[in-house]
């Protein structure tokens, strides 16, 4: 159906809902930064890369199952080497674990690392070999008897589940390897390993053996669908409301609505609250503060990979890993977790609606050279006014 309305709301109605596709996108991001903040109040500045890894993977997992222009791709080897190599150093930290430790002497118990390092190895064994196995699935799906169209929307659901999977090993590996180790101490020299990090997964992204220094065009997964048009006469461009725009913001708000209620409403959302409080107290009082840690960096990693698939379906051209354009965009998901109140779910929702729809306003209005300009104006504006951001909330210490 197509209705008549004015140009100039036309024009408004589809900046409005450019901003909201984008500032979903922002939210989804926003959303792992406030998750992790909430829980160590620290800022983990290796977030946004596992979102661009979210899209170079979705990317990856695409081209191996054939679903673009180019031919098929096997899974690159040094991918079984290290799934091969993970479940024999599983084994022999597993051994280490319940044989050997228990049978040194006591001097030399106290130099060695204590036990555990063997469920950690496991699970990342196993974790890695679920989203191969993902991966293969989108392939046999992708190379079926399946109709073009259809198989492509349903690996593209495989692809999204195994981009999210992959990213969330690589934040519980994150977590463990680089912050675990760093939890007592000072706050500066976490932030430093959050940059380092960081660094470290951007030009490790440019190597040849990983995603190259070549930008790629991202296989369209989701159906190129126009939902509705409006208007259209007077020879002005139509607004029209596509798919994928609302398959983003949908996304965005379910999963804030099921943050809310995990955190709010569940036995585990509970802990992680305990855990934000105080974690020294929360362990004492029985609440597994390294498990409920652990869980946090995958859920924003796993949400950061979603973010990365979706950016990937509506902006198709993907930059190399270290491009400045991504470090600008997750720049903006963090003012948009600021804004609404860093460690506020629903802020960091709030926060990327409005910092999208800012964006775009500002690039149809005005310039598209300065939109960015307008996005740290309201990070000021909100940081001078309401430092606690637009929801949230100033804690008082009792002394």
């Amino acid at each position: 159906m197509v209705y008549h309305w004015p140009p100039v709301l036309e024009t408004f109605l589809q900046t409005l809902m450019d901003g909201l596709a984008v500032g979903s996108l922002y939210a989804l991001i926003a959303l792992g930064y406030t998750m992790v903040y909430g829980i160590l109040k620290f800022i983990n500045f290796a977030h946004s890369d596992v979102f661009v890894l979210g899209a170079w993977l979705s990317y990856s997992i695409a081209v191996s199952g054939g679903l673009s222009a180019d031919p098929a791709t096997p899974i690159t080897p040094w991918v079984w080497w290290a799934a091969g190599v993970s479940v024999g150093v599983a084994v022999l930290m597993q051994l280490y674990d319940r044989v050997v430790f228990d049978r040194l002497p006591i001097g030399a118990r106290e130099r060695l690392p204590a036990p555990g390092m063997g469920t950690t190895f496991t699970i990342v064994s196993v974790w890695g070999w679920i989203a191969i196995g993902l991966v293969l699935l989108a392939r046999g799906i992708g190379e079926g008897s399946l109709p073009q169209s259809t198989a492509r929307t349903v690996s593209g659901g495989v692809i999204l589940i195994a981009a999210m999977a992959a990213c969330g090993l690589v934040g519980f590996s994150l977590e463990r390897a680089a912050y675990k180790p760093l939890r007592k101490a000072p706050r500066l020299n976490v932030l430093i390993t959050a940059i380092g990090v960081s660094l470290l997964l951007q030009n490790a992204g440019q190597l040849d053996w990983m995603f190259g220094t070549r930008p790629q065009g991202m296989p369209t997964l989701l159906p190129d669908l126009t939902l509705a048009t409006f208007g259209g006469d007077n020879g002005a461009s139509p607004v029209k409301l596509q798919l994928i725009d609302v398959v983003g913001a949908g996304t965005a708000v379910v999963l804030m609505i099921l943050l809310d209620i995990l955190v709010f409403r569940t036995k585990l959302g509970r802990a992680m609250r305990a855990v934000s409080f105080n974690d020294r107290n929360a362990s004492l009082m029985g609440i597994p503060v390294d498990q409920v840690i652990s869980f946090t960096f995958v859920l924003g990693a796993v949400l950061a990979a979603a973010a990365g698939f979706l950016f990937g379906q509506k902006y198709s051209g993907l930059n190399q890993t270290a491009a400045p354009i991504w470090v600008l965009l997750g720049l903006k998901a963090f003012v948009a977790a600021v804004v609404g109140g860093i460690g506020n779910i629903r802020g960091a929702m709030l926060g990327g609606l409005l910092i999208g729809s800012a964006e775009m306003f500002a690039k149809r209005y005005q310039s598209p050279a300065i939109a960015d300009i307008y996005v740290f104006v309201i990070l000021i504006l909100v940081l001078l006014f309401k430092p606690t951001g637009l929801l949230g909330t100033r804690l008082q210490e009792k002394v």
